[in-house]
């Protein structure tokens, strides 16, 4: 469809905020994608004076719109805390780290530099030698399990992709787009993987490799598959040397190296590779990640690219250059002890918040090493949509990032509590039975409540 064209006398552009958003907007709806159109801009140059003052306006009231929103989003682990001003000048410059973060390329507008100090970090992170690893910035967690996942399949073609009901969605994403046989393995209440189902499923199908998914915690509850328990289970089923495990740690992976009862998430350990991303828990402002295997692993899947000059061994090809200048700063300014402080408040946010909920009647759980918090879904769903809660069935969670301060959470609750005692006594409602969901000692329905 061709571009619309403006009229000879004067170029009708959108003037308000709710048209430019596609339809009205309030604080319990979700907003549309459909209304604004691109139109070509005037030839005369007053009339484009005044199309470039509309167009002003209209930013400067999507901006306070996003700004008042993201005072009420609770229920998607992005971190808001942040302030990246000084690299503003930098949008000005188009950078492509296409091909092997390594490797010379015939450009020289990259980020390369800050791309390999920032794996490097993550690399002593998770405890492998700097010449035995290879990895890159990804657009996020899904790329980076599309590749661990990859360099599984590659190892093994004929291998079985386990992972269990609680994986990210993008698991069974991979397991499609590579055509893998997908057998997926039961959960505990907490959102863990079943060891005794995968053992079971494992020894059903001993004569093909194992590729695993562990989930350094989960999507929704925020579980964490003990690496230790997968591993014993693989070689006490014989699969010693025929199994590769990828670790899907996108926002647990950044906070696990900071708890000290945290189970280590390490290369020491015969694992294939990590993936996290970088726009939860670090906060950067474009969705991006890092993911990062054995160099051997990654040499199968290396090509040379006469093109860039360069070997690339990605999924995209292109890639956000900008991605690793925000995450080496965010790691430079906040250091080891800076994320430590902050993944310590997150936790004790998070317990603040499972204890007020249940002060006020709600069923609520939150696992040890997690600041996921899942409670029962609010009935009304404009509530929902006013703090962005994410929703699975009968379950509603929050995820505690450090832009959720005690003060949120507490008005948070103030609201929740209010508008309780309009669902369940003046509108009637039921409080559902969460038991099965998260526990009978965490649910206050009328069967389990003390």
């Amino acid at each position: 469809m061709p571009p619309t064209m403006p009229s000879e006398d004067k170029l009708v552009v959108p003037n308000t905020l709710h048209q430019l958003l596609g339809c009205p907007v309030t604080a319990g709806e979700k907003g549309c994608t459909e209304g604004l159109e691109i139109v070509e801009p005037p030839v005369d140059e007053s009339t484009m004076v005044e199309t470039e003052e509309h167009m002003a306006r209209l930013m400067e009231g999507y901006l306070q719109h996003l700004q008042e929103r993201s005072a009420y989003h609770l229920g998607y682990p992005l971190n808001l805390d942040h302030d990246f001003s000084p690299l503003a000048p930098f949008l000005n410059i188009s950078l492509n780290n296409a091909g092997d973060p390594f490797a010379k390329v015939n450009s020289s507008v990259h980020s390369r530099q800050f791309e390999v100090a920032v794996l490097h970090w993550f690399a002593d992170l998770w405890e492998v030698q700097r010449d035995q690893y290879w990895g890159y910035i990804t657009t996020g967690g899904t790329e980076g399990n599309l590749y661990g996942l990859l360099a599984g399949r590659e190892l093994f073609p004929s291998g079985i992709l386990y992972t269990s009901y609680d994986s990210h969605y993008s698991v069974f994403k991979a397991a499609k787009m590579y055509r893998v046989k997908c057998i997926r393995i039961a959960t505990t209440v907490s959102g863990e993987m079943n060891y005794a189902d995968l053992k079971y499923r494992l020894l059903q199908n001993t004569s093909s490799p194992a590729i695993i998914n562990a989930n350094i915690g989960t999507t929704f509850k925020g579980a964490i598959d003990d690496i230790d328990q997968i591993i014993s289970t693989l070689e006490k089923c014989g699969f010693q040397n025929r199994y590769y495990i990828h670790c899907d740690g996108a926002l647990s992976g950044m906070m696990m190296p900071f708890m000290k009862q945290a189970p280590k998430v390490s290369f020491k350990k015969p694992i294939g590779s990590i993936s996290l991303s970088g726009h939860k828990f670090l906060g950067c402002p474009m969705p991006c990640g890092v993911v990062i295997t054995r160099l051997e692993h990654a040499q199968i899947l290396s090509t040379y690219v006469e093109y860039i000059a360069a070997k690339d061994s990605t999924i995209t090809g292109s890639r956000n250059g900008h991605a690793p200048i925000f995450l080496w700063y965010t790691l430079s300014k906040k250091g080891y002890k800076g994320l430590s402080r902050e993944v310590q408040i997150c936790l004790e946010n998070a317990q603040y918040l499972e204890i007020l909920l249940k002060q006020i009647g709600v069923s609520a759980s939150c696992n040890a090493l997690s600041t996921t918090v899942v409670f029962e879904r609010p009935v009304d769903e404009e509530f929902v949509g006013r703090w962005q809660l994410a929703c699975e069935g009968n379950l509603a969670h929050i995820v505690v990032m450090p832009n959720v301060t005690f003060e949120k959470l507490t008005t948070f609750s103030e609201e929740l509590a209010e508008k309780k005692r309009c669902w369940y006594q003046e509108k009637g409602f039921g409080i559902p039975c969460l038991a099965v969901d998260i526990g009978h000692e965490n649910c206050f329905c009328s069967a389990h409540a003390v």
